[in-house]
């Protein structure tokens, strides 16, 4: 039987001071996330494991994730960051990936001002390196970077790559498209997964499962239960929902799905993708 996995998790101490986008304005979760804080919802819903995902532009944050992994029995991996950019990045990465709980690298693609960033030629060394390594590739994108990330993937077809929180939709003003086709084109021309993840924080403060419900449908159309991921997005889910709500709204939401679909989403594959 498959684990139940949350593929989206994040922990943070604000000491280590380089969290730049986690400011006072967002007052529900600027404080400490520890695994002491998650584990009792993590044991409350059954999750045997979680990824741990990068959640500042450095590679001390990673190690300090790497750290937390090895002394927590149920993280099963963490996807970190290094500057795709810097010449030094494969070096960068094979260092990392020498840490086994290392399962991929995600670069704050939605946090770079140049939309085209993710094609420069001066970042094939690192997209050869993750092949190289056998590493995952965790896209951090916007609606607007979803052409770009197409010309990406066909450039490195190989290359083991989740979109992130369905790339987030912009569900609080019921924008559909290009959203909607241009995902249909990732689908059906990569092997991209995509995550279940971070969607009502791209919603109305006041969401219903309805608000979200053609977005989903549109994920599970186009990738199908084989390749979507369920993630919390925790704590960051917090600022539009509590732990438990969101888990409650996935599962209604794949409520129609078979016991073999809705394990393979809330756990299969992602055992499978990042190989935990």
């Amino acid at each position: 039987m498959a684990p139940s996995i949350d593929a989206h998790v994040h922990l943070w101490r604000l000491a280590r001071g380089d969290y730049d986008w986690l400011t006072p304005d967002f007052a529900a979760i600027y404080r400490d996330f520890a695994p002491g804080d998650l584990d009792p919802l993590r044991q409350g819903h059954g999750i045997d494991g979680v990824v741990l995902v990068q959640a500042a532009a450095t590679v001390a944050e990673t190690e300090y994730l790497l750290t937390l992994a090895a002394e927590t029995p149920w993280v099963r991996g963490v996807v970190g960051w290094v500057e795709f950019a810097d010449p030094t990045a494969p070096a960068e990465m094979a260092r990392l990936a020498a840490d086994p709980w290392l399962k991929g690298f995600r670069p704050m693609i939605q946090d770079i001002p140049d939309d085209d960033w993710m094609l420069r030629p001066d970042l094939d060394p690192a997209f050869r390196a993750l092949l190289d390594l056998d590493l995952c590739f965790d896209a951090l994108t916007l609606p607007r970077h979803l052409k770009n990330l197409l010309v990406l993937l066909d450039r490195y077809p190989d290359l083991r790559t989740v979109i992130c929180h369905g790339s987030k939709p912009q569900i609080r003003d019921r924008a559909f498209e290009p959203w909607a086709a241009d995902m249909t084109l990732l689908a059906r021309e990569t092997s991209a997964l995509c995550k279940l993840s971070g969607l009502v924080t791209e919603a109305v403060p006041e969401w219903t499962e309805a608000d979200l419900r053609p977005y989903v449908n549109h994920l599970l159309e186009i990738f199908g239960p084989s390749r979507l991921i369920w993630g919390s997005d925790w704590p960051v889910c917090t600022l539009a929902a509590p732990y438990d709500a969101w888990r409650a709204a996935a599962e209604v939401l794949t409520a129609a799905l078979s016991d073999a679909e809705k394990a393979a989403i809330f756990g299969g594959n992602a055992e499978r993708f990042y190989r935990l």
